[in-house]
């Protein structure tokens, strides 16, 4: 019996098999546990609250009644809905254009060897660096319309001596947030081109310049093509993380004036940590969660096709 067991060899539970798949199950779990905790709850905690009649009282009582559809429709009828949605739509697309062309310029520029390089491209990383609530106090700062350093600048060579209220003036604020939040997505941008712009072999530069190609050329046929991949990464993750914006918006105008500078992420968080309607501010952020899912999908298929072809 003992020589049969021998031959038969060891037990599915002693294999080399299952102890390589037992210990890829163990190195995966505390990063499964993590995501599962801190993203898929919280996920699922708040698709399930936009249909409940979720407050205050709920802490206290833990009653939560069911809504359906309700808080849906509540935040889509509001008239705050139509103004929010448009300027997300105007906030993110001028953030993104203002960082990818200013980031991908600056990344061109920095290709090229010169002294000091290093420390500039260290020292534009620096908006990046600065936690976000202290960036927007220097801005609202500089913004300010009566003691603020851009008003006083442009007073001094004559441009503007009207004092312009860049974040208490309607039809200035937004204008003013977007460009607050180019200068913080300026770093990213560079980065990651930057990256992507030393990946491109220099034999390609050298073989084009050698068939005539000037600098437009090189940069169309040569630089925008192998670029292409790095490219969809920076806006779609650009996009997704703008569209979301919250703390920039608050720390400079919160929203207003009259709604003037109000997005879906700032309505969102004025519905569930200003009126306490924590059901309504929960349908409001699966809206913006939709809408970054689709905008992902549609630019990532479109992306594959104009490089397969």
């Amino acid at each position: 019996m003992a020589d049969d067991e021998a031959v038969a060899g060891p037990s599915f539970w002693q294999s080399n098999r299952f102890q390589n798949r037992a210990a890829r199950v163990l190195f995966l779990a505390p990063a499964v546990s993590y995501m599962v905790a801190f993203f898929g709850y919280p996920i699922v905690k708040n698709f399930v609250m936009a249909f409940q009649q979720y407050s205050t009282s709920t802490f206290y009582t833990g009653e939560a009644p069911w809504v359906g559809f309700a808080n849906y429709a509540a935040v889509v009828s509001s008239p705050v809905f139509s103004k929010a949605m448009l300027n997300t739509v105007l906030f993110t697309a001028g953030s993104i254009a203002g960082q990818f062309v200013i980031g991908l310029a600056l990344a061109m520029f920095f290709r090229r060897r010169f002294p000091l390089n290093g420390v500039l491209r260290s020292l534009i990383l620096l908006p990046w660096l600065i936690p976000l609530i202290a960036s927007g106090a220097v801005w609202r700062w500089i913004l300010d319309k009566d003691n603020g350093a851009l008003n006083r600048f442009l007073a001094a060579i004559g441009v503007a001596s009207e004092h312009p209220g860049w974040l208490t003036s309607t039809s200035l604020a937004l204008v003013a947030v977007i460009l607050v939040n180019i200068w913080i997505g300026i770093p990213f941008n560079l980065t990651i081109l930057y990256g992507g712009l030393q990946d491109i072999p220099e034999d390609l530069y050298e073989a084009a310049s050698l068939d005539g190609a000037g600098s437009w050329r090189r940069f169309r046929y040569v630089t925008w093509p192998l670029l292409r991949p790095v490219v969809s990464v920076v806006l779609v993750l650009g996009v997704v993380y703008t569209i979301k914006v919250l703390d920039v918006i608050l720390a400079l105008t919160g929203g207003g004036p009259a709604n003037a500078s109000q997005t879906i992420a700032t309505q969102s968080y004025h519905l569930s940590f200003q009126e306490f309607d924590f059901g309504q501010g929960a349908a409001l952020g699966n809206i913006l969660i939709a809408i970054s899912l689709v905008f992902a999908v549609f630019y990532l298929r479109a992306n594959r096709r104009a490089v397969d072809e």
